[in-house]
């Protein structure tokens, strides 16, 4: 199938499965997709035992690989995603939490890496170094799923950015770790260096490089805003910020993920003061807004459908439960460590480290960074526990973190 065909089935796909959902379910709509295309590829396999000469599930299988899940999303969708998310958070928001959101952001995911990393060797007897690279994809939030859940949970504004706004830095600081560690475990690959100065340099080039192309396209694209008064070339403007910029990071060898978070963070918040007129900012926010529902459907459709792409063993039970346990222990550590911390400069209320652990969801980012390892023994293990470990977490976490929440803190339903 060529690109246009795969791109047609799944909109098509996610369009039946998202009507399904609405008329049955009632769920949020990206979770309910992701279980309608859950109960459809379990249905098939079902399909293939019950009637194996058919060979339904060898022919989705094809389909499922020929997607290239991995690099559909972090070298296409992400861009838009993480601008599209940036692009409604506030700075002024962001800046009231900006401490515990950095912290958590860094050495949040540092403490979480080790964690997941040592436990999961412990557990598998796999090497410590390519157990690290495990931690390292699993410890991010997934911005893609928690802004989806987060956009119907109706926490209070303070805890909702504290979530969102880690979950966006977070997300492209995994990945920094994620690509160092890679270059540690797998020395022989060739898309990453090898050795500490390697790593260190790779870590300062991807991050620092990723914010300042961020910062300096945004602020490019915001003085061409101020000067045009064109809804339509406005929107296209940001479109090209979210697209290109996106690709030229990945050609720099930036963090395009933290470039994208950076521009949507700046053309969102300067924009809104005087570089759009009334009309303008309408049809931006709209766009974007439809933008980020129809990828999310999609991403969380690819996310159920690619079942086809996992190899579930039995042997494998007792590491997928394991490494489900230390995720949640990681998050743990990765929320209270940063407020423990703080607690004697500020205040934090009590359900802020529960509904943050619970609430820290896993989604797409860690099954493609999964699907990108190199070819080894132990990347089937890490591909099905790290699948497992983002099912349960949008299934089972983003159904109930707002009920948790309301119980905690007795928080509104309506803000």
């Amino acid at each position: 199938m060529n690109i246009l065909q795969i791109a047609s089935l799944l909109i098509v796909l996610a369009a039946a499965f998202g009507t399904i959902n609405y008329l049955f379910l009632r769920l949020p709509s990206a979770i309910g997709i992701l279980i309608v295309a859950l109960a459809a590829s379990l249905a098939l396999m079902l399909l293939d035992v019950i009637a194996p000469g058919l060979g339904v599930s060898a022919q989705i299988t094809g389909v499922v690989k020929g997607i290239e899940f991995s690099d559909a999303l972090l070298e296409g969708m992400l861009g838009l995603l993480l601008f599209a998310g940036a692009l409604h958070v506030k700075i002024n928001d962001l800046k009231a939490q900006a401490v515990v959101v950095l912290l958590m952001a860094t050495i949040g995911v540092g403490l979480s890496t080790v964690i997941a990393g040592v436990g999961f060797s412990w557990i598998t007897g796999m090497p410590l170094m390519i157990a690290l690279v495990f931690g390292a994809l699993i410890s991010p939030t997934d911005p893609v799923a928690v802004l989806g859940v987060l956009r119907q949970a109706n926490l209070r504004k303070s805890l909702e950015t504290k979530i969102a706004g880690e979950s966006l830095f977070n997300d492209g600081v995994g990945y920094v770790v994620f690509l160092v560690l890679v270059g540690l475990a797998f020395p022989g690959d060739d898309h990453h260096g090898s050795g500490f100065a390697d790593a260190a340099k790779l870590f300062f080039q991807e991050a620092i490089g990723g914010a300042l192309l961020g910062l300096a396209l945004g602020f490019v694209v915001f003085r061409l805003m101020r000067r045009i008064d064109d809804y339509s070339l406005e929107v296209l403007l940001t479109l090209a910020l979210a697209f290109g910029g996106y690709e030229l990071a990945i050609y720099l060898h930036f963090s395009a993920p933290i470039m994208a978070v950076c521009a949507g963070l700046l053309i969102g918040e300067v924009s809104h003061g005087d570089a759009m007129s009334e009309t303008t900012r309408k049809y931006v926010d709209a766009f974007w807004m439809l933008v980020d529902e129809i990828l999310n459907a999609v991403l969380f459709l690819m996310i159920g459908v690619e079942l086809f792409a996992i190899t579930f063993e039995a042997s494998m039970l007792t590491s997928m439960v394991g490494g489900l346990a230390l995720a949640l222990l990681a998050r743990f550590a990765a929320v209270a460590v940063p407020i423990v911390l703080l607690k004697p400069f500020r205040e934090f209320p009590r359900d802020v480290i529960p509904v943050m652990t619970w609430g820290g969801l896993k989604g797409g980012i860690s099954v493609a960074l999964a699907l990108s390892l190199p070819d080894t023994e132990w990347k089937p293990l890490i591909l099905t526990t790290t699948y497992a470990i983002v099912v349960f977490s949008i299934i089972v976490q983003g159904l109930t973190v707002a009920p948790l929440a309301q119980k905690i803190a007795g928080a509104p339903k309506t803000m």
